[in-house]
C-alpha cells in the first residue's frame, strides 16, 4: 500500500501541550470521558473529509494530525488502568481497532504503540480487573488478525514503521503472558504465516527478527495446536534454513546467538508431533543436525538438543536410522568418550551434554535391528573395550548423583510419590537409567568380553548387578499403559532376565 502524502515529521514528532498537560493532572473519570470524547470527535472528522475528499490529501491532512495528537492523549489511560472498564463501555477499544486498517500507517502505528503501553504486564498488575475487561474487550474485536493484517504493509526501512512492527510483537506478547489461550487464536489469525515470512526475508539481523524468532517459541511452547500449524505451512523447512547460517560460522553477537537458540527450541517444540518428524526427515534436518554436531560450533548444542528429540519415543524409528545411515555414530561417539571443558560447552552444562548423548545412543539402541544394531554393539568391543570403561565410569559418576540427591530428598519435608521421582529424575535419575539401559543392551546383545569386562569393573568399584537390576525396574515401572509401552516394558524384563 502506498504511504499517504502527509508530513511524518509532523504527525510523529509533535509535541503538544494539551497531551503534557493532561499527563501531568490527575485523572478521573471526568478526565478519561473527556479524552476520549476529544479522540472519537477527531476520528469521525478525518473520516468524514477522507470520504468526501478521497483523492485530494491535503484537505484531510489537518485532521490526520489532530487524531494522530488524539491517540497520544489516550496514552495517559495507561497511568490509571482501573479505569480501562470505562474505556471499554466508551467503545474505545472498537475505535481503536477501526484505525488499525486506517490507510495512513502513521496513524495504525500509533495505535499500536498505544496498545503495546495499555497492555504492558508492569501497568497491568496494577489492576487485574481493568486488565481482563480490556483484553476482553481486545479478544472480542480480534485484535491479533487486526494487527497481523497491519504488519503485512508495514515497511521496515522506514524507523517509525520498523518500531510499530517491534511494538505489535510486544501486544502479542503480553496477550500471551496474560492469556495464554490467546496463543493458539493468533496463529489461527495468521500470526505463525507472518512470523515465518518475517524469518525468511532477505533482510539484515536486527532486533525485530530476533523477537520474530522470540514469539515464534512462546506460541510453539504455550500450545501443542500451533506445532501442526508450523508444520502445514512449511515451518520445518524455514527453521532448518534459518539454523543452516550457523552450520559453519558462529552468530556475530549475542543478539543473534539468542535468535539461534530460540530457532532451535521452536524446532524441539515441533519434533514433538509426529507429523513434523516427517516433514524433518524429508529436510534433511538429520544431516544438518550431524555436520552441526561435528563442526564444533555454536550451534552444536542445540543441533544435540534437536536430535535427541528427533529421535525419542516410537516416532524417532526413522531418524534414528537415518542417522545411522549417514554414519551418525562417528559423530556421536566422539561426544560420548568425552565431554567438552566448561569453557567449550558455551552455555550448555557438562550434565545437559550428557543426558543428550547418553538419550541418543539410548534411543538407537531401541529401534535399530539386523546389520545396524551389530555396528552399534562393535563400537563398544573397540580400542579394548574403552568404550564400555567410560559407559561404567558416567554410571558411577550418576550413582553417586542420584545417592546424594536421594539423602538431601530423605532430610526434606515430605512431597508426594509422583513429585519425588520427577526430582529424582532432574537430579541425575533419568541419565543413569539410560546409562544403564545401554549397560543391559551391550552385556546382553554383544559378545561376552563386554558382559565380562562390565562385572570386572563392577567388582573393582563396588558396584553390584543388584543396583542396575533396581534402576531399571523403578524405570519399567514408571511406563505407561499403551500399546507401545507395554511392549516396551516386556523388552526391558527380558534384558533384564538376560542380564
Amino acid at each position: 500500500m502506498q504511504r499517504e502524502d502527509v508530513s511524518r515529521r509532523s504527525l510523529v514528532n509533535d509535541d503538544d501541550d494539551d497531551t503534557k498537560t493532561v499527563q501531568q493532572d490527575n485523572i478521573d473519570e471526568n478526565a478519561v470521558k473527556k479524552i476520549i470524547f476529544n479522540f472519537e470527535k477527531r476520528s469521525l472528522k478525518n473520516q468524514e473529509l477522507r470520504i468526501k475528499y478521497p483523492e485530494l490529501p491535503e484537505k484531510f491532512m489537518d485532521s490526520e494530525l489532530e487524531l494522530h495528537e488524539g491517540i497520544q492523549q489516550l496514552h495517559v489511560l495507561a497511568t490509571v488502568p482501573l479505569l480501562y472498564p470505562l474505556a471499554v463501555n466508551l467503545n474505545l477499544v472498537q475505535s481503536l481497532m477501526g484505525l488499525l486498517t486506517h490507510d495512513n500507517t502513521d496513524i495504525s502505528v500509533a495505535v499500536v504503540n498505544l496498545l503495546q503501553e495499555l497492555t504492558d504486564l508492569d501497568t497491568v498488575e496494577e489492576s487485574q480487573e481493568g486488565a481482563d475487561v480490556l483484553i476482553d474487550a481486545l479478544k472480542q474485536q480480534q485484535v491479533v488478525a487486526l494487527l497481523v493484517q497491519n504488519l503485512e504493509r508495514l515497511d521496515e526501512t522506514v524507523p517509525e514503521e520498523s518500531e510499530g512492527v517491534h511494538n505489535s510483537l510486544a501486544v502479542v506478547e503480553n496477550l500471551a503472558e496474560m492469556r495464554p489461550e490467546m496463543c493458539l487464536e493468533a496463529a489461527q489469525q495468521g500470526l505463525i504465516q507472518w512470523l515465518l515470512k518475517r524469518l525468511k526475508a532477505k533482510m539484515p539481523f536486527d532486533s525485530n527478527k530476533l523477537y520474530v524468532s522470540e514469539i515464534l517459541s512462546i506460541l510453539l511452547h504455550a500450545i501443542p495446536g500451533n506445532r501442526a500449524i508450523l508444520g502445514e505451512n512449511g515451518g520445518i523447512d524455514i527453521l532448518l534454513q534459518q539454523l543452516a547460517h550457523f552450520k559453519r560460522q558462529d552468530p556475530k553477537n549475542s543478539e543473534e546467538q539468542e535468535m539461534m537458540e530460540n530457532l532451535f527450541d521452536s524446532l524441539c517444540y515441533c519434533l514433538l508431533l509426529p507429523e513434523n518428524r516427517e516433514r524433518f526427515l524429508l529436510g534433511e534436518g538429520v544431516q544438518l543436525m550431524n555436520l552441526m554436531l561435528r563442526e564444533k560450533k555454536l550451534s552444536r548444542n542445540g543441533a544435540l538438543k534437536v536430535l535427541n528429540h528427533a529421535v525419542t519415543g516410537p516416532e524417532g524409528h526413522d531418524s534414528a536410522v537415518k542417522l545411522l545411515d549417514i554414519l551418525g555414530l562417528r559423530t556421536i561417539f566422539p561426544l560420548f568418550m568425552k565431554t567438552p571443558k566448561k569453557s567449550k560447552l558455551k552455555g550448555l552444562l557438562a550434565e545437559e551434554f550428557e543426558e543428550h548423548v547418553l538419550s541418543i545412543i539410548a534411543n538407537i539402541f531401541r529401534h535399530c535391528q539386523g546389520p545396524q544394531r551389530q555396528r552399534l554393539l562393535a563400537k563398544f568391543a573397540e580400542n579394548d573395550f574403552e568404550k564400555v570403561e567410560r559407559l561404567m565410569e558416567l554410571h558411577f559418576k550418576y550413582t553417586e548423583k542420584v545417592s546424594k540427591s536421594d539423602r538431601e530428598i530423605q532430610d526434606a519435608e515430605d512431597e508426594d510419590e509422583e513429585a519425588t521421582y520427577l526430582r529424582r529424575l532432574d537430579n541425575g535419575l533419568f541419565v543413569l537409567q539410560m546409562i544403564d539401559y545401554i549397560i543391559l543392551e551391550v552385556a546382553v546383545s554383544g559378545p561376552s568380553q563386554i558382559r565380562d569386562r562390565v562385572l570386572h569393573i563392577l567388582n573393582l568399584r563396588g558396584g553390584s548387578v543388584q543396583q542396575i537390576r533396581e534402576i531399571i525396574r523403578e524405570y519399567v515401572s514408571n511406563f505407561g499403559e499403551d500399546k507401545n509401552a507395554t511392549s516396551e516394558k516386556q523388552r526391558f524384563l527380558d534384558l533384564l532376565g538376560r542380564f
